[in-house]
């Protein structure tokens, strides 16, 4: 059978994806021990893939190979399946390609049955699974939010930064959003319920965190570059910053700390960084959590949904542009 992949071709520069990376059309054979087949329906666009496509070899997986398929997160159906604990028809979420068909090793790409009960299948790539995952243990774990505590954060309005504001309130925190332009900042004050959120792209960011009371307790790092410095000046006394992702950074060759790092001892801060293979195990206890609070009405994320695997860069491009809100998804009409 015949199946389309964007395939890697070249270092991307800046937002250029088109030169990089080509769709490509090649024979899908079967699959071999251990591994599964997966119909492609929904690809999950996240921001932490772009590091894969660099040279970088000082991140958490090295970088990928040129001329291979793009990896990135899939959701669908199992079409054809040789591992232990899955069988046809099973829709399953897991590491696979930019492609019409995935054919991946069970164990190794984190493959794991999705509950076929939930409203919207969709939320296994956004509440419930890893941007849900990663915003509640940012808060809850690396942050250590407290009630009563003000937690900001960044990118706010985007999958992994609107959950998390919202995981924030819902553990008893003050919950605060920093988020490019004035219209996603009223949409975070008006339907998410954060006490303020901060236009990143005004003028003097850092004298406007300075009206947060009491200071920022919790800084959940979505971005770094300028926007960490701004909250550097703003950070209460033994805060604690959880960084989650450093869209500013991942592809800057002048990469370098804030100039105000002495902030870090001057507050007594604890600075911690988190990568999703830290709460992998946890999962399914997350899940539930979190399944619960999406239950009641507690936890939602709106969805930006692109059809045609063919369009997969115009999405994944949103993600660099500020040109989404809530997840960015790419839909393989079947």
């Amino acid at each position: 059978m015949k199946t389309r992949y964007w395939r890697l071709d070249a270092r991307p520069q800046g937002n250029d994806f088109a030169s990089a990376l080509n769709l490509v059309e090649h024979d899908f054979g079967p699959c071999g021990d251990g591994e599964i087949v997966i119909d492609t329906r929904y690809l999950s666009m996240d921001a932490g893939t772009r590091m894969w496509m660099t040279e970088r070899t000082d991140g958490y997986q090295p970088p990928l190979e040129l001329g291979v398929p793009m990896s990135g997160l899939v959701m669908g159906p199992v079409l054809e399946c040789r591992a232990e604990g899955f069988q046809e028809g099973d829709w399953v979420r897991a590491f696979g390609t930019w492609a019409d068909f995935s054919c991946v090793d069970a164990v190794m790409s984190g493959a794991m049955v999705l509950d076929r009960d939930v409203g919207d299948m969709r939320d296994h790539l956004g509440p419930l699974g890893m941007n849900g995952w990663t915003a509640l243990w940012g808060v809850e774990t690396t942050g250590a939010a407290k009630p009563g505590e003000n937690v900001l954060v960044s990118a706010a309005a985007g999958s992994t930064g609107l959950l998390a504001c919202q995981i924030a309130q819902i553990l008893g925190a003050e919950a605060y959003g920093i988020a490019g332009g004035p219209e996603k900042c009223a949409l975070l004050k008006d339907q998410y319920g954060v006490v303020d959120a901060f236009d990143y792209r005004s003028d003097d960011l850092s004298g406007k965190l300075a009206s947060i009371e009491g200071g920022i307790d919790v800084y959940f790092d979505n971005v770094g570059g300028a926007i960490l410095e701004a909250v550097l000046d703003n950070m209460a006394l033994y805060g604690r910053v959880a960084v989650c992702g450093l869209i500013a950074e991942y592809t800057d060759p002048a990469r370098g700390g804030p100039a105000n790092f002495d902030q870090i001892l001057m507050k007594r801060l604890r600075v911690e960084g988190f990568f999703s293979p830290d709460f992998m195990a946890n999962g399914p206890e997350l899940t539930q959590r979190l399944k619960g609070w999406v239950a009641q009405g507690k936890l939602s994320l709106p969805f930006d949904v692109t059809p045609g695997l063919e369009n997969t860069l115009d999405a994944y491009a949103k993600l660099f542009t500020g040109g989404n809100v809530g997840k960015v998804l790419v839909e393989l009409e079947k």
